[in-house]
């Protein structure tokens, strides 16, 4: 779509906030007549519009469910449910929605560069570090890339800012798969599939669909998890360009086509001269960092994308060795009194929360906090034989202690009935208390944050700061 085809086009953008004001203002430069609709009123809200509209856009605030007269082309935030009345009534009048993904694809190139090639990632958890894994091996390699999309830094930017890219690695949310229906990656990886965002999609067969949908038209490689049949299914059920190639990742000795672990070592036989025989040597586990098995998983599959454009086994290793995890993932905080203290705050799920546990051995393990649905009998039948105890904070935490009474009866249980600033100050200490030497305090919530904080980072930094005045008293 060139220039010259968004000139007077009527586009109505659904929400205010990340993805919302910057297309309205891209849209609003390329000549579109943009109507921004938005279903709160507050005063952050009539800021918003009141910047916008002094540029020429039109706002609509408090009413985000009526199309406006006259729309072409509905761009929506991602998180914004299908089944919005302002989605019924575009489908009703014939009108394409796309979100902010699907915005820039279309997009790119039209400043008549040629557009760089996405290598996309997408799954349950494990996302954002593997497209900064990513971006880490590809600048190793010489390139120039950036981590974009869902990781916070938008696409948009990039595939219209002045910054000309070699390559792209974009985190995507199943939100942004479900409104990119032209999205073609070059390669493309799903790293994982559980039950999540099950309210928004409406079952766990539309999240795996639109989890899928990044293999659509990939050129050279669909990367899966060899763990996780679902991956691979979605591999089998994509329509690919002909020749593109299904290359799974595993913990263990990968077989032809497919990169894995043989002694320690990160192997690829997968882009080799003779698969069937051969396998080329990335890098060592220890280059990666934390060497959790799940963060091992990622390293794979980050390096299955970088070999599926070319990059050269050196610069994996280099990248591997270069990346350092973002805070509240897998971070160590400190040791005190030989007992390791682990922040995973952003283990908000029971998926991502079973491969932090599964990472150590024995455990004090601090969870709780909003379950968004979730059922934890299976992570604590998994989960049991490593836990030396466990202390439970939050609003549901009633659900977990109630596992852990069915599948580890066993395991010592302090229950906290509070939620003032000193709860998580009161967890670390409970937690001290029974661990033991060469134990590890972990905090794996496996429950959202928001009962009790502002969100996950203010959870980790409260057991962060916890943990540091515990150890300042024990010094």
């Amino acid at each position: 779509m060139s220039t010259q085809d968004w000139r007077g086009k009527r586009v109505t953008v659904a929400g205010l906030g990340v993805s919302g004001i910057p297309a309205a203002r891209v849209l609003h430069g390329l000549g579109a007549v943009v109507t921004v609709v938005n279903d709160g009123d507050d005063e952050r809200a009539r800021a918003q519009a009141a910047e916008l509209e002094s540029e020429g856009v039109t706002v609509r605030l408090g009413d985000a469910a009526t199309l406006p007269q006259g729309t072409e082309l509905v761009v929506t935030a991602p998180g914004w449910k299908p089944d919005k009345p302002l989605f019924t009534a575009a489908a009703e009048a014939g009108v394409e929605v796309w979100g902010d993904v699907e915005l820039a694809w279309r997009l790119r190139g039209l400043d008549g560069r040629e557009a760089a090639p996405w290598l996309a990632v997408t799954g349950t958890n494990g996302k954002t570090t593997t497209v900064r894994m990513l971006a880490a091996i590809l600048e190793a390699a010489g390139l120039r890339t950036a981590a974009v999309g869902n990781i916070g830094v938008s696409l948009l930017d990039a595939v219209l800012g002045d910054e000309k890219y070699d390559v792209l690695a974009v985190e995507l949310s199943s939100y942004q798969l479900h409104w990119a229906p032209s999205l073609r990656a070059h390669s493309a990886a799903v790293l994982n599939l559980a039950p999540d965002h099950l309210d928004w999609h409406g079952s766990m067969e539309a999240y795996a669909a639109d989890k899928g949908r990044v293999y659509a038209g990939n050129t050279v490689a669909c990367v899966y998890n060899a763990a996780d049949p679902a991956t691979e299914d979605l591999v089998r059920e994509a329509d690919v360009v002909e020749g593109c190639r299904a290359i799974g990742f595993t913990l263990g000795t990968p077989g032809p086509s497919q990169l894995g672990v043989v002694d320690g070592i990160l192997v690829d036989r997968a882009f080799v001269e003779n698969r069937q025989k051969q396998a080329q040597e990335l890098a060592q586990v220890s280059d990666v960092h934390p060497p959790a098995p799940h963060n091992i998983a990622n390293a794979l599959a980050a390096a299955a994308l970088a070999r599926a454009f070319g990059v050269e086994p050196a610069a994996v290793r280099e990248g591997l060795r270069a990346f350092r995890p973002d805070a509240h993932r897998i971070e160590h905080v400190a040791e005190v009194d030989g007992v390791a203290y682990v922040d995973d705050s952003k283990a908000t799920n029971t998926h991502a929360t079973e491969a932090s546990l599964a990472a150590y051995d024995p455990i004090v393990w601090i969870a709780g906090g909003l379950a968004k649905g979730a059922a934890f009998d299976e992570l604590v039948e998994k989960s049991a034989g490593r836990l030396r105890g466990a202390v439970l904070m939050g609003a549901d935490r009633a659900l977990i202690a109630e596992a852990l009474a069915r599948h580890a009866p066993e395991v010592p249980v302090v229950d906290l009935d509070r939620t003032d600033t000193g709860a998580m100050s009161a967890a670390v200490r409970e937690a001290a208390r029974i661990a033991r030497p060469g134990d590890t305090v972990l905090l794996a919530p496996a429950c959202a944050s928001m009962d009790m904080f502002a969100n996950y980072n203010k959870r980790g930094e409260a057991f962060a700061d916890a943990v540091r005045s515990l150890a300042a008293e024990r010094a």
